[in-house]
């Protein structure tokens, strides 16, 4: 399943991380790599406590995106 992200760049140089389609799914990392990598796994465990929960997803617009791809 493949998710678009947001990447943005703080002032501190480290990349946050946002998944319109999963509200409050957010990670980081030091690098653009790192920061896609935390946010797959960041995927998984908010796609995991949804499923959990019985909450269906949903989808945003308006956010510069890209994809990121999440095996599950």
């Amino acid at each position: 399943m493949d998710f678009k992200i947001a990447v943005e760049q703080d002032e501190d140089g480290w990349y946050i991380v946002t998944v319109p389609a999963l509200p409050g799914c957010v990670s980081q990392g030091k690098t653009e790599a790192e920061a896609k990598k935390n946010i797959a796994e960041a995927i998984e465990l908010h796609l995991s406590a949804l499923a959990r929960d019985g909450i269906p997803l949903y989808q945003r617009p308006g956010t510069k995106e890209m994809f990121v791809a999440v095996d599950i």
